[in-house]
């Protein structure tokens, strides 16, 4: 009789914790995310740039590279955290399921994804920008029903809903403000920083949606088994936000 497969995911370690490193955030926007992994270990996501510039703060650096490594895993300055290189949009999944025990998600991921098993205990206060709609110059979004081209759907739908405006939604990855000028969507749902790409193209802010910002996220139930090893990872990265001679 054939052996059966264990597919069970292998034990975890109680003392490593595993920071995940996003190196496919967009350049202007950076997000970090992180967890913590077998054990102990802590695993956290996280983009390079300001998220990277704060946990070397917080005493936390990657050993290799993580824009020019191979490695997907990668060892660090603290004896207990490692990175672990993901998708930005994939943190809050790893996440989640527990793969991950502490990530770094930008606010405008944590909305689309939902937020099922998460607790968001620090906003990084880095990342900053807003989530907007944007138009033509007069463009009527009144009350009747409009056609929306963005990346952020649940958003989209969540904020006209929330007006009793009923909207037609367009998923886009990229190149949002094109989508207007060739008559795709009527506006556009989008993060803007300066609002110099709009501009560029004829459009203009029109509605605040949200304030976005990258987000630390721990999966709850790792908080509870493992709750002083991200403590400690925690209050690292908390001391680090708030210490005002680093310019994030």
């Amino acid at each position: 009789m054939p052996a059966v497969s264990d597919s069970s995911p292998p034990r975890r370690s109680l003392a490593t914790v595993l920071l995940c490193v996003c190196l496919q955030a967009p350049a202007a926007l950076p997000l970090f995310d992180a967890h913590i992994h077998y054990n102990d270990d802590v695993r956290q996501l996280l983009p390079p740039g300001r998220a990277l510039a704060l946990l070397a703060q917080a005493g936390i650096e990657p050993r290799d590279d993580p824009e020019t490594s191979r490695k997907l895993i990668l060892d660090t300055s603290h004896p207990l955290v490692k990175f672990v290189l993901i998708r930005a949009t994939d943190v809050p999944t790893y996440v989640q399921w527990g793969a991950a025990d502490i990530g770094v998600a930008g606010k405008d991921v944590l909305m689309e994804h939902g937020g099922d098993g998460l607790y968001e205990p620090l906003d990084l206060k880095i990342a900053r920008c807003r989530m907007m709609v944007a138009g033509h110059p007069g463009a009527d979004i009144g009350t009747r029903r409009i056609r929306i081209a963005t990346k952020y759907v649940n958003s989209a739908r969540a904020f006209f809903a929330a007006r009793g405006q009923q909207v037609e939604t367009i998923k886009l990855y990229g190149s949002m403000e094109l989508a207007p000028l060739v008559g795709l969507s009527e506006v556009i749902v989008d993060l803007v920083e300066s609002g110099n790409t709009l501009k560029a193209n004829g459009l203009v802010p029109m509605d605040f949606i949200m304030d976005i910002s990258s987000r630390l996220i721990i999966n709850r139930a790792s908080l509870k088994m493992k709750n002083q090893a991200i403590k400690q990872v925690i209050e690292k990265i908390e001391q680090a936000v708030n210490e005002p001679a680093i310019d994030l």
